[in-house]
C-alpha cells in the first residue's frame, strides 16, 4: 500500500515560495552586502517574520517544528534572510516570556506585521560569549531610563527600528527596548566580514539615550539569566535549523555538479573518493536534521530538556553546515569559488554559525556538564576538584 504524501504546512509552503523567488537575488545581496529592507515586508505578508507569535498578537502561531522548517528553507537560500527571521523572533520570544501584558500588546503585533524590524544588542568589545561582563549602562532618572554604551555585531542593526539592549543597571543586568530613532543612537555599518555579508550588521552606539521606564523588560537583575537566556535559546533553535538548510542546499549543489561534470569523459560521480565525500555529507546533514527535530519535540512537549536538546542540535547542525559546505566547495572546484556560488557563500556563512548563539567550545562545555549530571557523576571544576 502506497503511503500518501504528507501535507506541507502553510508556513513551510510560503517559505518555499519565497526561497524560490530569492535564490538568484541572494547572491547579489551578498556581493553588495545589503539585504533589502523590503524583504522584511515580504516575510511579514507571508506570516513568516515572527511566525511563532500567537495569533492573538497578529502572528501565525506556528509550532516549533514548523518554525524550524521555515528557517531551514530560508537558510538554504540566504543566511541573511534567515538571520532576519531569527532576530525578529528572538526579541519577540523575550517579550512573550518576560514582557508585561502591556508590552506584549504594544510590541508583538508590530513585530509580527513587519511595522518594526527588531535586533538584539548584547555583544561588546569585552563581552562576547561571557555576556555577564557587559559594560553598557542603564541608569534610572525619574520616569526614564538612560542607556549608554557601544554594542558590536548587531544583526540587522543597520535598519532595525527597535533594539533589545542588554546593559548593567544598579542591582544587576537589565534588558531594555530602545527605538533607534531616539536621540543618541548612532550606527556604524560593518562591511567586508567573513560571512553573513548581507545581514546588515552594525555596531551601535548609545549616547545617553532616554527611554520610558516601561521599556524595561522584566525586573532589573533578570536581564541575562531570564530575558537574554530566552532570547538566545530561541536564536539557537532557529540557527540550528538554518544550518540544516545550509548543509542540505550545499549537498544538493555538490551532488548535481558531481553528476553532470565530466573530466576526461568520466563523470565526477564515478570517482569513489567523491562518492565517499557525498555520503559523509549526507550522513552529517541527516543527523543534524534529526537532532533539530528532537529539539523541536522537546521544546513542545519536554520543556525541562528543551535547552539541552537545542544546544545539542545547534552544535551538530553548525558542525554539519561547516563540513558539508567545505566539501561542497571542494567538489565544485573553481565553480565553488565563483563570486555567485551558493556553496561558497554558505561555506563562509557556516563559519559564523559556529560562533554565534553559543560558540562550539561553549556548547561542548554545556553538553559535557549535562552528561555528568545525567550519569550521576560529579562534574570537575576548573581547579581540578569536583562539584
Amino acid at each position: 500500500m502506497t503511503r500518501p504524501p504528507e501535507a506541507v504546512p502553510e508556513p513551510v509552503r510560503a517559505a518555499r515560495d519565497l526561497a524560490a523567488r530569492w535564490l538568484l537575488p541572494a547572491a547579489a545581496w551578498d556581493l553588495s552586502e545589503g539585504l533589502p529592507r523590503d524583504v522584511a515586508g515580504d516575510l511579514a505578508r507571508a506570516g513568516l517574520l515572527a511566525p511563532d507569535v500567537p495569533a492573538e498578537y497578529g502572528g501565525a502561531g506556528t509550532g516549533q517544528q514548523e518554525l524550524g522548517e521555515v528557517c531551514a528553507t530560508l537558510g538554504g537560500v540566504c543566511g541573511a534572510v534567515r538571520g532576519l527571521v531569527t532576530v525578529q523572533g528572538m526579541v519577540a520570544a523575550g517579550l512573550r516570556r518576560w514582557g508585561t501584558a502591556g508590552q506584549r500588546r504594544t510590541w508583538l503585533p508590530r513585530l509580527a506585521s513587519g511595522e518594526l524590524v527588531a535586533a538584539f544588542a548584547a555583544t561588546e568589545q569585552d563581552a562576547g560569549s561571557a555576556l555577564a561582563h557587559v559594560a553598557t549602562t542603564v541608569e534610572e532618572d525619574g520616569d526614564e531610563l538612560v542607556v549608554s554604551g557601544r554594542k558590536r555585531w548587531v544583526t540587522c542593526g543597520q535598519f532595525a527600528d527597535l533594539v533589545l539592549v542588554l546593559g548593567r543597571a544598579p542591582g544587576g543586568l537589565a534588558a531594555v527596548l530602545v527605538e533607534t530613532g531616539r536621540p543618541g543612537v548612532s550606527r556604524e555599518a560593518v562591511t567586508g566580514q567573513l560571512g553573513m555579508r548581507a545581514a546588515r550588521i552594525a555596531h551601535l552606539e548609545f549616547d545617553a539615550v532616554r527611554v520610558p521606564r516601561d521599556h524595561l523588560v522584566a525586573p532589573v537583575g533578570l536581564g541575562l539569566s531570564h530575558v537574554a537566556a530566552t532570547v538566545l535559546d530561541h536564536g539557537r533553535h532557529t540557527v540550528a535549523w538554518g544550518c540544516v538548510g545550509m548543509a542540505e542546499a550545499a549537498l544538493h549543489d555538490a551532488v548535481t555538479h558531481a553528476g553532470t561534470r565530466f573530466q576526461g569523459g568520466t563523470p565526477l560521480s564515478a570517482h569513489q573518493s567523491v562518492r565517499a565525500v557525498l555520503a559523509r555529507s549526507a550522513v552529517a546533514a541527516t543527523g543534524a536534521r534529526e537532532l533539530c527535530r528532537r529539539a523541536a519535540r522537546a521544546r513542545t512537549h519536554e520543556p525541562g530538556r528543551a535547552v539541552h536538546e537545542t544546544v545539542l542540535a545547534k552544535y551538530a547542525a553548525a558542525d554539519a553546515a561547516a563540513a558539508v559546505t567545505r566539501d561542497a566547495v571542494q567538489i565544485l572546484g573553481s565553480a565553488g569559488c565563483a563570486p555567485d556560488s551558493r556553496a561558497g557563500r554558505l561555506f563562509r556563512d557556516a563559519k559564523v554559525m559556529e560562533i554565534i548563539e553559543g560558540a562550539q567550545h561553549v556548547a561542548e562545555t554545556h553538553i559535557a556538564d549535562r552528561l555528568f549530571r545525567d550519569h550521576g557523576v560529579p562534574a570537575p571544576r576548573p581547579d581540578g576538584a569536583t562539584a
